[in-house]
């Protein structure tokens, strides 16, 4: 791999290296390397877990209201990875790299071996220049996938849908009301309705007051028209697919 090559590759990340040899193996694919230690393995297998720990402390920061299961399924959208191939691809890193004869062009390549370059050069800017340089590349590269994981997780979350929506019409908040309890401690269920801009809206039974406040935010934004049985239908199916 001749220097323009990693040049060029300098540019289109958006980071200078001090060890270009760090970025010259994170884009070695093992069947260009005379043996698997001196590919980019290794190197994916640091920059995977840099990258979840970074993405993981940008949801807590980003998300205070999200609950654990929430972050989980947006972290599990943003390191995906389709995502991580995405993301390698807008950085142009599939051309970039190093491969063996035999190996397929970078235009077909599995997304698999397009992915592993991306968490490999994360984890050679590691190893280069500490984990402040390794976060503000993910940071910067990943920002989009995540807005549109959180966005997602957002709709599909009732409670934080109608809150938005209340602040934005009224500048109020909802307020969850249990109506009544039913079965022994240990297997209760709720009834708990909404009360928003002096109005009380249909209430909703669960299992958890968790589960009874969704239900009873989503009855509110049936009845206020922000969502209606389609949409609420089509919402449901994307949550069941993760």
């Amino acid at each position: 791999m001749d220097e323009r090559n990693l040049t060029e590759c300098q540019q289109r990340i958006g980071y200078d290296f001090s060890n270009l040899d760090l970025l010259r193996q994170s884009l070695t694919h093992a069947s260009a390397s005379p043996t698997r230690l001196a590919s980019n393995e290794r190197l994916e297998f640091l920059g995977d877990a840099i990258l979840g720990m970074v993405i993981c402390a940008e949801i807590y920061r980003r998300e205070p209201e999200l609950l654990e299961g929430q972050m989980t399924k947006i972290k599990s959208w943003v390191v995906s990875r389709q995502t991580c191939a995405k993301v390698a691809g807008e950085c142009g890193l599939a051309e970039m790299l190093y491969l063996g004869k035999g190996v397929t062009s970078a235009a077909e390549l599995p997304s698999s071996v397009v992915s592993a370059a991306l968490e490999a050069v994360i984890g050679a800017i590691y190893l280069d220049g500490g984990i402040e340089a390794a976060a503000k590349f993910i940071r910067e590269k990943m920002d989009a996938a995540m807005e549109e994981a959180a966005a997602c997780e957002h709709q599909r979350n009732y409670k934080s849908l109608l809150q938005q929506y209340a602040q934005h019409r009224w500048s109020a908040m909802p307020q969850y009301d249990v109506l009544d309890e039913k079965g022994p401690e240990h297997a209760k269920c709720f009834e708990i309705a909404v009360r928003l801009n002096g109005r009380q809206f249909p209430s909703a039974w669960g299992s958890s007051k968790k589960e009874a406040e969704q239900g009873a935010a989503l009855a509110a934004l049936r009845r206020l028209n922000v969502l209606d049985e389609a949409e609420d239908a089509s919402e449901e199916s994307s949550a069941e697919s993760d």
